[in-house]
């Protein structure tokens, strides 16, 4: 059977950079993948990455670093009743203030803002993930470590 023209378009398996697939095991612990998407899964995408947690994160969380890109983070509620509600609790730093989110959100992290920790502290239903960037590929490479 031959392929359509932009069915190369449409992303409806996980599939995950090697780097990435590397640490899945630990993140399998309180969340699940759904989908990335980068430049490595499909020429010429932006880095959109995408899934479910369902645990409260055990450890410190993401660590503060400052990209040289714009990123956009969600977090999502997920009981379509009430879907501005989070039924949990997302702890997020932005250079040197704490934030404590408890409503679905997107927050906005321009290039070159220090941000993180990002901690998901309580989750009573599970909630959605979004973290999409103004990059091709979403690499410890392209982080610059904040100082502390």
């Amino acid at each position: 059977m031959s392929q359509r023209k932009y069915e190369k378009y449409i992303l409806t398996d996980l599939k995950l950079p090697a780097d990435v697939a590397e640490r899945q095991p630990v993140y399998n612990q309180r969340a699940t993948r759904i989908l990335w998407l980068e430049d490595e899964i499909m020429a010429g995408a932006s880095s959109i990455i995408l899934s479910w947690y369902w645990k409260a994160t055990d450890d410190e969380g993401t660590p503060s670093h400052v990209h040289d890109f714009d990123e956009t983070i969600g977090f999502i509620g997920g009981d379509p009743q009430n879907p501005t509600e989070l039924y949990g609790e997302v702890e997020m730093w932005m250079d040197d203030e704490k934030y404590l989110v408890n409503k679905s959100c997107l927050i906005y992290i321009p290039k070159g803002l220090r941000h993180c920790p990002l901690r998901v502290v309580k989750v009573e239903r599970p909630m959605l993930f979004l973290a999409v960037s103004g990059t091709t590929k979403y690499v410890k490479d392209s982080i610059i470590r904040a100082k502390a």
